[in-house]
């Protein structure tokens, strides 16, 4: 049996108490929602769920408080638009969480493997309404090995995202 991060577990101990149904996936390492897509079939691109971290400098809060970091959930064929985040968010500026950020802010999750559960890291999560228009999404659940395909009326009652069009 393989070692998965732990968040792997963290998640589907958050589903099973939740007693939310879900189905996983094991597979050979993937980076890209691309490559994840290409590996399940039986999921399309659109239902994969991109989990980014970003760092936002934000508007109208104290010197201290203004650069946080927030999780943006896209579908795996799409890119987020930097004003609609900024404008959702109140944000001066914002750019991608570096790899050194991600893996601390995640407990060392590798880009590719963080999952759209920002809830677990003290994120903020913000969802593109597109994705959720899938009866399914599907995403490497912490580690680029595993995944989860769950209900996407599920997803939005445990995570409790944002929804907003960000693409």
């Amino acid at each position: 049996m393989n070692e998965y991060h732990p968040v792997v577990d963290a998640i589907k101990r958050v589903l099973d108490t939740a007693n939310i149904s879900y189905k996983t996936f094991e597979h050979e390492a993937v980076r890209t929602s691309e490559e994840a897509a290409a590996i399940r079939p039986e999921y399309t691109l659109e239902q994969g769920a991109k989990a980014l971290i970003i760092r936002a400098k934000l508007r109208d809060v104290s010197k201290d408080e203004e650069c946080r970091f927030f999780q943006i959930v896209v579908p795996g064929d799409q890119k987020f638009d930097p004003k609609k985040v900024r404008d959702s968010i109140n944000a001066k500026d914002i750019r991608f969480a570096t790899e050194e950020e991600v893996k601390e802010i995640t407990g060392g999750v590798q880009p590719g493997g963080v999952p759209p559960f920002g809830i677990l890291f003290g994120l903020k999560v913000l969802v593109d309404e597109s994705l959720l228009e899938h009866n399914e999404i599907i995403f490497n659940a912490g580690d680029r090995c595993y995944s989860i395909a769950m209900k996407s009326e599920d997803y939005q009652k445990v995570v409790k995202p944002v929804v907003k069009q960000i693409i």
